[in-house]
């Protein structure tokens, strides 16, 4: 069984999820004796059931455009400025930062892909598992799911009820055991691909931006230069950060900058004690 991002049967599987939970929803309700009439209809009922949207946190491609352009940022920064400190002239630093861009966003890039595949992979694994259990043995994997909605609150006749009607429809059944034991969403296991493009690019960009200086001047002025850019842009990556996360703007971005503070601090002692002894 393959598992891929979005497809026409996951978006139909998600139409019929949608039409379960609204029917459970009707069921618990009239079980319940509690009077829910308000002048809509089950179909409106279904289309609404979602209170609020959420942003996607388990792509992986946001992810891995915030790390990449992050350590980019940082771990070439940090380069430029120790071997700045250890060789000052225009060339090492140049050789340097671009030797630093290629191999930091070709391996950020092939990390990404390697390790989201193999989560994707696992996760299919485990989606076989599950399938085959829920065509073999159907009774079983109701009570279990009757169980789970029991430790979730529900009373066991109304679990068992849920669970049934769940098991109903064996793609809406696989759906909702990956969700409860395994958690995660079998319509979103990520992008590989997408992934590795982003960290790729993201990384790029990162580590450019202290780069650039040393394209038009070298000594001192371009270290300074070099510095100010990346606090710059440290300080802007955090406040993004902050602006999405919904977290305090001057903790994030005073966190990424003295993160960043750091890295280049140690370079360029390092570099600057090499430069004396080599």
């Amino acid at each position: 069984m393959r598992v891929t991002l979005r497809s026409d049967s996951a978006i139909s599987t998600t139409s019929r999820i949608r039409s379960t939970l609204a029917d459970m929803s009707k069921q618990v309700t009239d079980h319940s004796g509690a009077d829910h009439s308000d002048g809509h209809d089950d179909r409106d009922q279904g289309q609404s059931y979602m209170v609020h949207r959420h942003r996607d946190v388990t792509g992986g491609t946001v992810r891995a455009a915030v790390f990449g352009i992050s350590d980019g940022l940082v771990s070439n920064v940090a380069l430029i400025l120790g071997v700045a400190a250890a060789a000052s002239t225009r060339e090492s630093v140049l050789v340097a930062g671009v030797a630093g861009l290629l191999a930091g966003s070709a391996s950020m890039a092939a990390g990404e892909y390697v390790s989201m595949k193999a989560q994707a992979e696992l996760v299919e694994r485990e989606l076989a598992i599950e399938k085959r259990s829920i065509a073999k043995q159907p009774e079983m994997e109701t009570r279990e799911l009757a169980a789970i909605y029991r430790q979730r609150g529900a009373d066991a006749e109304t679990a068992k009820r849920m669970a049934e009607q769940v098991h109903q429809d064996p793609d809406i059944a696989l759906d909702v055991h990956a969700r409860e034991e395994l958690g995660v969403d079998p319509d979103e296991t990520g992008n590989p691909v997408g992934a590795a493009l982003s960290s790729f690019f993201a990384f790029s960009i990162g580590a450019i931006i202290p780069l650039f200086p040393w394209f038009f001047s070298e000594g001192s002025a371009a270290v300074i230069a070099s510095a100010i850019l990346g606090l710059i842009a440290a300080t802007t990556v955090g406040a993004v950060l902050a602006r999405f996360t919904e977290r305090s703007m001057i903790r994030t971005a005073g966190r990424q900058v003295g993160w960043a503070v750091a890295a280049c601090a140690v370079t360029w002692v390092i570099g600057s004690w090499l430069g004396a002894v080599v």
